[in-house]
């Protein structure tokens, strides 16, 4: 675990590892599941903390004919890495420098007719993908606000202001595949896009399945899948039932700070909240709550050393937390994997901090490092 700067080989105070070999195997593997549709590979949030432009990369290696991103400031930051490839961004507040996505080539997203008249005004015959809203109530237009939309996408396109190239929406509950509200929002969904039809729009990309549908729900794989967390070797929820095989991508690592031997009735950090009922070895992982260890998972969560798992024990701190190495023989230096392929999973570390996995990755940041394998 060394990197270099200035010539001189420093040890970062944690390393996550991201294997991108591992990544386009999963990319290919989803694709698999949709072979008549487009990958789009969604790398938004930094690729869910993976990193945006070396996954980005890896997913064109590996095929996707796509990349989806949130914002706009994520798409332009693709394209001054190089990015030439269809790009859709789809969150945007007014205001949104919408002339730059324009001039870049970045297909945008208008959920309201408000929203494409922003877009309209800010660049020549811009590339816009429509959303419509059928059931998770976030982004996108439902009932007379679609209506309303599609009016204002017809008169747009029959003057040649603006191309509009797909519609699109996103599943509430796809990882539940027998929860009744995912047919119902595929039966909205064909209705929106009738609608659409009716009024003399027919666009060539159709899209509403996230990685769980992607997965389980053929019906719905239409003309693009957009696969997010499953790209990086993550079920999208703990109970989704699949046959793919989905390869840890990141693997979060660091070298022990501290190592000392500690008598029963010891008591670790903040809160006194653990104590040792036994003669232990405490091991100090140096990285907490502001690299993005979730602190819900205080005494709850595991790390891997060697061949066993160690417990964390009391409070995880901001910089560090404490583990217990039981009797194995430690040093200062020696390597503990917090999460990945040889040791727990993400989602392991979700269960233990009450949340999802997603949340596991996506947050990590602060003094961490991250280093790419299958670097092409």
């Amino acid at each position: 675990m060394t990197y270099s700067t200035g010539g001189t080989e420093m040890s970062p105070q944690a390393e996550a590892i991201v294997d991108l070999d591992a990544y386009r195997a999963n990319i290919a593997t989803l694709a698999s599941y949709a072979p008549s549709s487009a990958l789009m590979a969604v790398v938004k949030a930094d690729a869910y903390g993976h990193g945006m432009l070396q996954c980005g990369r890896a997913a064109r290696e590996a095929g996707a004919a796509w990349l989806g991103v949130a914002t706009i400031a994520e798409a332009l930051a693709l394209r001054a890495g190089g990015d030439t490839g269809d790009v859709l961004c789809w969150l945007a507040a007014p205001g949104a420098d919408f002339a730059s996505a324009i001039a870049a080539g970045v297909e945008v997203t208008a959920s309201s007719a408000d929203q494409l008249a922003e877009i309209l005004a800010a660049g020549t015959r811009p590339k816009v993908q429509l959303k419509v809203d059928t059931g998770l109530s976030r982004n996108g237009a439902c009932g007379d606000q679609w209506t309303a939309l599609v009016a204002a996408a017809v008169s747009a396109q029959a003057a040649g202001r603006v191309e509009i190239t797909g519609v699109w929406s996103h599943f509430a509950c796809a990882d539940e595949p027998a929860h009744p509200a995912n047919d119902e929002q595929e039966r909205v969904f064909a209705d929106a896009v009738a609608e659409l039809d009716a009024a003399g729009v027919t666009p060539a990309l159709r899209h509403l399945s996230n990685s769980a549908a992607t997965l389980t729900r053929p019906s719905a794989h239409l003309d693009i899948v957009r696969v997010g967390i499953a790209s990086y070797g993550i079920n999208p929820d703990r109970n989704l039932v699949h046959d793919a095989t989905l390869l840890p991508v990141m693997t979060l690592q660091a070298e022990l700070a501290a190592v000392k031997r500690v008598s029963a009735g010891t008591s670790v950090s903040y809160g006194h909240t653990w104590t040792a009922e036994r003669e232990t070895t405490l091991g100090l992982v140096p990285i907490g709550y502001a690299e993005g260890i979730l602190r819900t998972a205080s005494n709850r969560g595991h790390v891997a050393y060697g061949d066993q798992r160690a417990p964390v024990t009391g409070t995880i701190c901001m910089d560090q937390f404490v583990v217990d190495l039981g009797d194995a023989p430690a040093k200062r230096g020696d390597v503990v994997t917090v999460f990945g392929s040889d040791g727990p999973s993400a989602d392991d570390w979700a269960i233990a901090a009450g949340t999802i996995a997603y949340e596991v990755v996506t947050r990590l940041g602060g003094r961490i490092e991250r280093t790419y394998r299958g670097v092409r």
